[in-house]
């Protein structure tokens, strides 16, 4: 039985290996520090209390928990070019980030309809998304998030684990786990595959529908700058998602191949690291309020 597991990370790159370390330090203290200061602002200001920054509030502690969880041992992986992981602490490891990556395709949805009810339904917006029904779906969010992965991971550690105990991966992800057992797997696969369904390609579309019915919405919009402000700022949001959404699907969804390897390294890097850098500036920090709740700050 297999007591730790050997995680190797990029292969052959020692020349540029303290370039790519710099470079993951650097994003990871701006994710922390830009994310920190969202949910700063934001529980500070008495302006910015309404559900759509209660909702980014929750989406920007989400993103500290999830890079915290895999960004610093992956940083310890790249400098020592390969680290020891004990076999708990790799399932804990894995249970805990896609626990946090459920959660935040859920507040993504979240999000989503309540930018659907404040442009598409307005009159309604302030009864419909009271602080009741806001702190249920937040609450609704997480808790779904982390029941969810419970039964996944006590299958996987189901399995058998014997000889071979080498990652090839920057943290421990479903694919390379199940790559190591022994034992069959078609079962955890299956189980994998309904849950990516039910909590991130069903919120994908509703995420889309939402935003199909707010462009509409948008067309409608009498004044040019209207338009244009608010189909600026939506587009923006759902750039985002499919750069999240699209990376998950391609990795949880298509069938592995033998040289899916190297893409699965890049692709799980655009959502552990890539969406948690750039959600802020895309959800906030284009936004005037907060740029005029930290010009009043400063």
């Amino acid at each position: 039985m297999v007591k730790e597991f050997v995680l190797v990370g990029f292969r052959n790159i020692q020349c540029l290996k303290n370039f790519i370390f710099v470079l993951f330090l650097f994003i990871y203290i701006t994710t922390l520090i830009g994310n920190a200061l969202i949910i700063g602002l934001i529980s500070a200001s008495p302006r910015l209390n309404s559900p759509m920054y209660f909702f980014l509030c929750n989406l920007s502690f989400c993103e500290i928990c999830f890079t915290t969880i895999v960004m610093p041992n992956m940083l310890y992986i790249l400098w020592w070019e390969g680290g020891l992981m004990s076999f708990h602490g790799c399932i804990a490891q894995f249970y805990l980030g896609a626990s946090t990556g459920c959660t935040e395709c859920l507040l993504l949805t979240v999000m989503a309809y309540d930018r659907y009810l404040a442009i598409c339904n307005p009159l309604r917006y302030s009864t419909i998304m009271n602080v009741k029904t806001r702190n249920r779906l937040a609450m609704w969010s997480w808790l779904s998030g982390f029941v969810a992965m419970i039964s996944l991971t006590v299958s996987i550690c189901s399995l058998n684990f014997c000889g071979f105990n080498t990652i090839d991966h920057l943290f421990c992800d479903l694919a390379p786990i199940l790559h190591l057992s022994s034992t069959d797997t078609s079962q955890v696969k299956i189980e994998s595959v309904l849950i990516t369904i039910s909590l991130s390609l069903f919120p994908f579309v509703l995420i889309i529908v939402s935003y199909v019915s707010i462009f509409i919405t948008i067309l409608k919009i009498s004044t040019k700058m209207g338009r244009e402000k608010t189909f600026s700022t939506c587009s923006s949001h759902l750039t985002s998602v499919c750069m999240y959404f699209g990376a998950i699907f391609i990795i949880y969804l298509m069938p592995s191949q033998e040289n899916s390897v190297k893409l699965n390294k890049v692709l799980s890097l655009l959502y552990t690291i890539g969406t948690p850098l750039l959600n802020p500036i895309i959800y906030s920090f284009r936004n005037r309020e907060i740029i005029s709740c930290i010009r009043t700050t400063i």
